[in-house]
């Protein structure tokens, strides 16, 4: 695609982003920016068609340029759009949104939710407020595939991919049978870990694939947490009963990091 064009190059960031859009995927990228993620996966072979949204005309406007100079408008198509509102049904598998605050995200994903229920596959990166998007897919019936854990210049960005488990239509199971099956294998085995409130609450923070698979970026950012919190603590204690309550806040940080550290013992 795009014969005689130097090939994209994206940032750890948005290439963790890419890498999990399933192959042959039909992708709707929100808050697509400069349209770098999307011209990637049409120069990758990875989707055959993008649809690149965004909900500003200037960053919209740089991403058709930038598509044209790849030579790829036969592929990308660029549409102003807050969410997924200029999207139709049916016209993608994959949604991407990401680069944006976890409660933008969760706003896009209920307002476009009828649309958004009969894709294959959605690839979220928010950038705060992490756990409100996972506690949100976990909610509305969505299992956690994948995800992977970002450090780019001192930042780290979770990238998630999640699929859908509920029942959403009879003709999407009978065209797509093994869905069901790939997602519900999807579904993070606890691993003896106890199935309640507390638990969920430190997987939505800090991610159950992570947590399950030992990622090492998630490890790392876990230990750096415990020692901030750590130096809080011990600042707070020097200035004695006035801090009782914000000590507790923090008291209750370190017990959830230090349960997420026991997943790597």
């Amino acid at each position: 695609m795009g014969e005689g064009h130097k090939a994209v190059k994206l940032s750890k960031r948005l290439l963790a982003v890419a890498g999990m859009v399933t192959e042959g995927n039909m992708v709707c990228d929100v808050g697509c920016d400069h349209g770098f993620v999307s011209i990637y996966l049409i120069q990758k072979g990875i989707s055959a068609r993008v649809i690149a949204m965004d909900v500003n005309e200037g960053p919209l406007r740089a991403a058709g340029e930038h598509v044209g100079e790849f030579g790829l408008s036969d592929y990308i198509e660029t549409r102003l759009s807050d969410g997924v509102a200029a999207l139709g049904t049916g016209e993608a598998d994959t949604l991407i949104c990401g680069g944006m605050g976890g409660r933008l995200i969760k706003r896009i994903m209920e307002e476009g939710k009828e649309k958004i229920r009969q894709m294959r596959e959605v690839i979220l990166q928010p950038q705060s407020e992490i756990a409100m998007v996972r506690e949100y897919l976990r909610k509305e019936g969505y299992a956690v595939a994948d995800e992977k854990m970002v450090l780019e210049e001192g930042k780290y960005y979770p990238v998630i991919k999640a699929l859908p488990v509920f029942s959403v239509q009879e003709d999407w199971e009978k065209k797509d049978g093994g869905r069901r099956e790939e997602a519900d294998s999807a579904e993070p085995e606890q691993g003896g870990e106890p199935e309640d409130a507390g638990w969920r609450k430190i997987e939505d923070k800090y991610g159950p694939v992570l947590l399950k698979k030992k990622d090492p970026v998630l490890e790392d950012y876990l230990r750096r947490e415990y020692s901030l919190c750590m130096q809080i603590m011990e600042n707070l204690r020097e200035n004695g009963r006035e801090t009782e309550g914000r000590q507790e806040e923090i008291a209750d940080r370190i017990r959830g990091v230090e349960a997420a550290l026991s997943c790597y013992r």
